[in-house]
């Protein structure tokens, strides 16, 4: 890194965290998992609706039960928690009168902005509905709430594993929701002390994702000119 290039105090971690298999058996300290996951729902949403929550799964049945929805796979059987990050369709149709009460309360609204996402935020909602994106929106935010729970453990010194590949019938079996049409499972992401070390698989070059006002036109670095 360039002395001339600016400090970005989460850059190492970002750059260090690393999808980690193997755990070690000691459990999370109840205060940090807590913060974790006060972490996790500080991430922004649409309307902030907040429409997506995360289910800790701790206990040895639950995270085998989450071992098999995954195909087999072991980082939820060997990781001391599993954080299951549940996208709610349909939180919006319900009384959201409390976050506009808190947004107001803390100075962040006012209540011209209040009512005007009471409205418009609604028929947005609506407009999802009636173009079947309700799902894929929430999912959204549940993975926004994901990646602020990886990076915040990663901070912290834990391990996570990011996980897409399960049965989201048989996830929604073991946190309770198979009764549920209106969740769908989002991501699980296994967290705890790690017990191995991975090296960095690389990334391709920049300038062959990144691109400046048109896609597949490269981004040469820097701002406007």
């Amino acid at each position: 890194m360039s002395s001339s290039t600016p400090a970005i105090p989460l850059a190492d971690t970002i750059r260090a965290r690393r999808s980690i298999r193997r755990f070690r058996p000691e459990p999370l300290p109840g205060a940090l998992l807590d913060e974790l996951l006060d972490l996790a729902v500080e991430a922004p949403s649409s309307w902030n609706f907040q429409s997506r929550s995360v289910v800790a799964v701790t206990s040895p049945e639950g995270r085998e039960a989450l071992a098999r929805a995954a195909g087999g796979q072991d980082q939820p059987r060997r990781a001391p928690v599993t954080l299951v990050f549940v996208a709610e369709i349909d939180a919006w149709r319900r009384d959201l009168s409390d976050v506009y009460e808190t947004a107001l309360r803390r100075g962040a609204w006012s209540q011209e902005f209040a009512d005007m996402t009471a409205t418009a935020g609604l028929d947005f909602q609506r407009d999802l509905a009636a173009r079947g994106l309700l799902r894929e929106y929430a999912v959204k935010d549940a993975m926004i709430a994901a990646s602020f729970a990886m990076l915040a453990a990663a901070d912290a010194g834990l391990a996570s594993s990011p996980m897409n590949g399960w049965d989201e019938a048989e996830v929604k079996k073991v946190i309770g929701a198979d009764h549920r049409d209106d969740l769908a499972i989002a991501l699980l992401l296994p967290v705890g002390y790690p017990a191995e070390t991975r090296a960095h698989p690389g990334r391709r070059p920049r300038d062959r994702h990144v691109y400046a006002e048109t896609f597949g036109v490269a981004h040469t670095g820097g701002g406007p000119r």
